[in-house]
């Protein structure tokens, strides 16, 4: 069975992400958090788990307590009892993730010049991508719902043209 390219994968992911962002925008940034503190929580289960679980073996001295796997546990309850403090950081991350996200894709397409024809349409997309980001990383205060609903509306644009893109670049 064929495998999907990472570039599909990734597209359809900000598809989704972008079309959750710009239908409830109120709702996802809470909810984005506090998925972001579960993502903290489950590893850090798992680390103390192991720890706690290990089966001891006698002359082998005792593993560290692992401290990474209860500050993980520690920060992410942080994220779900409180997500309304972190929301404000979270403003300036997606802000980094559209800049990069824009760059990736400029870069990409001057990649891409090397085997096949890009037109100047392909990188009109991108770009607004790019200060999208920038105006996000400039004003994260002002209102969270529409930047998120900005963020929403170019990630998702971010999906489609990175879907186009692979189709169209796939074969060379």
């Amino acid at each position: 069975m064929k495998s999907l390219n990472s570039s599909a994968i990734r597209s359809a992911f900000a598809i989704l992400l972008g079309l959750i962002l710009i239908l409830w925008p109120e709702v996802a940034v809470t909810y984005l958090v506090i998925s972001i503190g579960v993502c903290f929580i489950i590893p850090g289960i798992f680390s103390l788990l192991a720890y706690f679980t290990r089966k001891r073996i006698e002359g082998e001295p005792d593993p560290i307590f692992p401290i990474d796997g209860a500050g993980s546990i520690l920060f992410g309850a942080c994220l779900v009892l409180m997500p309304q403090f972190f929301v404000n950081f979270l403003m300036y991350i997606l802000g980094f993730v559209l800049l990069i996200a824009g760059i990736q894709q400029v870069y990409s397409l001057i990649i891409a010049r090397k085997w096949s024809i890009v037109p100047l349409g392909f990188y009109i997309i991108p770009t607004l991508i790019l200060i999208t980001g920038i105006m996000i990383l400039a004003y994260p205060f002002s209102a969270a719902t529409q930047t998120f609903t900005i963020f929403g509306a170019a990630i998702l644009i971010y999906g489609c043209t990175e879907l186009i893109n692979w189709y169209k670049f796939r074969q060379k």
